[in-house]
């Protein structure tokens, strides 16, 4: 039976969404990923650009809210932002928790290419984050 896992993020937007990616590019075989936010905000499109850099196409997902799951019963839930962490609401589920407070690259300043870079500097993080997870 795959394992249910939760990315959630403060506005699933950014981190969330591609945690998510690449979390189903890894391990779609053995889990059943969903991401959501404690608010929403509508997937960034620098976080859909930034992962069609690296052959993964995002541009279909959707910026979901934490109620929408209210009902799956999750094996694992990641944290990704310290706010959601603090605002993730109770699961009565056996869910195991994990965090990662990985930095926000849609709060990045500077020229569009420093912007950019700051995207791709947080995707690889996350991904190779989602590459170690061990998933059994």
């Amino acid at each position: 039976m795959k394992k249910k896992i939760l990315v959630l993020c403060t506005g699933n937007s950014c981190r969330s969404q591609i945690a998510e990616a690449y979390l189903r590019y890894f391990f779609d075989d053995k889990a059943e990923i969903y991401s959501a936010g404690v608010e929403t905000h509508g997937v960034n499109p620098k976080a859909i650009a930034t992962l069609k850099e690296d052959g993964i196409d995002i541009s279909n997902h959707t910026s979901n809210h934490i109620d929408e799951y209210h009902n799956i019963d999750f094996d694992l839930i990641i944290t990704v932002c310290d706010n959601a962490k603090e605002r993730c609401p109770f699961f009565p589920s056996k869910a195991e928790k994990l965090h990662h407070n990985f930095p926000d690259p849609a709060k990045a300043t500077g020229t569009e290419e420093e912007i950019m870079e700051e995207f791709r500097s947080v995707r690889q993080i996350i991904k190779e984050y989602c590459r170690t997870l061990q998933i059994s």
